[in-house]
């Protein structure tokens, strides 16, 4: 017996006995918040693709960036067929599974902060990922036939969810579980609420010309909320790199995949605007013969293409982009340009002051955060235009050549009817876009501006729903994988649109009717 007690004593504390003391416990990551906070690193660099999540869809679409490369026989995103479709996987994959993995793992550590903080992420990435498609997945995501929201839903859904997690954030401003993870901010909670509130007069302007009340409920809750909204390049969302190089630079210097846009060619040369040095690099002399002093050069989207090395010598992005370390999602100047269409749109708030200080406000804030000079004089000029486009390597002839048709100078006058203002403000909010063009893309939809030319060649096809010449692309289809395995969601994601699962159906919001 005193054998056996000997026996069962020499067990007592054998967990304690074989825990090496050096090893991190689950206790003490929940201690540090790493047991949750760690896992959100992926989850940023996540939100911004890669070459064929945004250079050869939106960046192209928009008319900012466009490539010298034949893929596929010229057959491919950028002239309207649809041959890269990942947005969607990215967005599930990458971030809607992750961040479900981090609010199962937070509720079990009582960590609750980061679970609003990973709802937030989910709402970053579905109002982008809704941009592409429309309809998609959010309130029913996890279950193994989900169905899609229909656009008024999600939204409604995506606005109550800010309010929570705003709610949350406010009853917890000290709390500083973030601080060691959070790239952009640094934990400081009450910029996590400024940019909530810039995120939702986002996506109110979104919808303004669809559900023009739902809009200015929205957008006046975030122009009256105390935390106030980005008004400083300072307080700017930039998703940090985390060592990796911002990636169009591997696409422009590495592959020689990207160029600037023609349409940038011919705004930014015609405006003489001081930022076009910013953006990208300039060209030998005799590529510009008909604007020397403004050596830049770009490619039309959509452009019919004989060989790759044809547009190479065209504008690179700037080579200062080899040095960056992070890439705005919102900024203080789409911010104030958002206000002077709202004060268009006659939404009222005290931060409201007129049209033209918001614009002139959304013009100098834009050329701070690049560090242009120049911005009085810009502002004042009242007579350039964008110029006409002639691809020097077709010349002569009119190949993938086009006549500018904007028509607003640069200078604010009051005199000016609203579409005119309008006009204005989205085509220099156009350019202040430059890096993060998802925004510009739904802008040109949405009310038109900047009046981009058409895509020169255009391949569209009765597989993904066939264009005319002179019409843009609308959206992206539904994948083929969701076709395949959720086919019953996609009939009725499908029904959502109003139209036919294709590229030229218009998303809710891109009403198609007048701006006023």
């Amino acid at each position: 017996m005193a054998l056996l007690f000997s026996i069962g004593a020499c067990t007592d504390g054998f967990e304690e006995i074989n825990q090496n003391p050096n090893e991190i416990t689950n206790e003490s990551l929940k201690q540090d918040f790493q047991i949750v906070g760690s896992k959100f690193r992926p989850v940023f660099s996540n939100i911004f693709g890669t070459q064929i999540h945004h250079n050869l869809s939106n960046e192209s679409w928009a008319q900012h960036l466009q490539q010298p490369t034949i893929f596929t026989g010229n057959v491919n995103n950028t002239t309207y067929f649809i041959r890269w479709n990942p947005n969607w996987n990215r967005t599930y994959n990458n971030i809607m599974s992750p961040t479900g993995l981090i609010m199962l793992q937070a509720e079990e550590a009582e960590l609750p902060l980061f679970i609003e903080w990973a709802k937030l992420f989910r709402i970053i990435a579905i109002s982008r990922l809704t941009a592409f498609h429309g309809p998609v997945i959010y309130t029913d995501f996890g279950e193994s036939t989900a169905s899609y929201d229909s656009e008024p839903d999600l939204y409604n859904a995506l606005f109550a969810d800010l309010d929570t997690i705003q709610a949350y954030f406010n009853a917890n401003i000290d709390a500083p579980d973030l601080g060691e993870f959070d790239t952009t901010y640094g934990g400081d909670l009450s910029k996590w609420v400024t940019f909530i509130n810039s995120l939702r007069l986002r996506l109110a302007m979104r919808i303004s010309k669809v559900a023009p009340a739902l809009a200015k409920a929205q957008g006046e809750k975030a122009l009256n909320d105390p935390g106030g909204l980005i008004t400083a390049n300072e307080d700017n969302f930039n998703v940090f790199l985390y060592g990796n190089v911002y990636h169009p630079v591997t696409i422009s210097f590495g592959w020689d995949d990207t160029r600037m846009g023609a349409t940038m060619e011919s705004v930014l040369v015609g405006y003489e605007d001081p930022r076009i040095s910013k953006f990208f690099d300039p060209v030998d002399a005799s590529l510009v013969p008909d604007h020397p002093a403004y050596p830049y050069k770009g490619i039309r989207s959509g452009a019919s293409l004989d060989a790759k090395g044809d547009h190479t010598p065209y504008s690179t992005i700037s080579s200062d982009f080899k040095t960056v370390t992070s890439r705005r999602l919102l900024g203080a100047a789409e911010v104030e340009f958002i206000k002077a269409e709202a004060v268009l749109r006659g939404w009222t708030s005290p931060a409201l002051g007129t049209a033209q200080e918001h614009y002139e406000n959304g013009v100098k804030r834009s050329f701070e955060e690049w560090g242009a000079g120049g911005v009085d004089a810009y502002l004042a000029d009242d007579t350039s235009l964008p110029i006409d486009y002639d691809d020097i390597v077709y010349n002569p002839g009119d190949r993938n050549d086009f006549v500018n048709s904007i028509t607003a100078t640069i200078m604010w006058n009051d005199a000016d009817d609203n579409e005119m203002k309008l006009e204005k403000i989205i085509t220099q909010k156009w350019i202040a876009a430059r890096t993060n063009t998802m925004e510009a893309w739904v802008d040109h939809r949405r009310t038109g501006y900047p009046k981009l030319p058409n895509i020169y060649e255009n391949n569209s096809s009765t597989e993904h729903g066939v264009l005319a010449d002179d019409e843009f692309l609308r959206r992206v289809v539904f994948t083929d994988g969701q076709r395949a395995n959720n086919a019953a969601a996609v009939a009725e994601a499908t029904g959502f649109l109003g139209g036919p699962d294709e590229i030229g159906t218009r998303l809710w919001w891109d009403t198609g009717g007048p701006n006023f």
